[in-house]
């Protein structure tokens, strides 16, 4: 029993631990599914196909952009000079 209160005191630390990743996630989500959100808020106020697709299309390249470049900037880091000249020493 103790087995499994300890466990989820881990799980519950880890989650404590990382919830700027899970709300970074969850906005490269939002981002991603947002020319489909707008898709459907068009729709339902009645616009034509024409117009839905050009503006859900334009949504979607512009949030596209920006996941990249979140994306880019959070996880996408070079490695320095000196340790890719060390490796090649050796």
């Amino acid at each position: 029993m103790s087995n499994i209160f300890s466990k989820i005191s881990v799980f519950l630390t880890d989650l404590k631990n990382s919830w700027a990743e899970i709300l970074f996630g969850f906005i490269l989500f939002l981002l991603a599914i947002s020319g489909l959100a707008i898709a459907l808020l068009l729709r339902s106020f009645g616009f034509d196909g024409g117009t839905i697709v050009f503006l859900s299309l334009i949504t979607e390249i512009l949030s596209l952009f920006v996941c990249y470049f979140l994306f880019n900037k959070k996880y996408l880091t070079e490695e320095p000079q000196s340790n890719k000249r060390e490796k090649f020493k050796k």
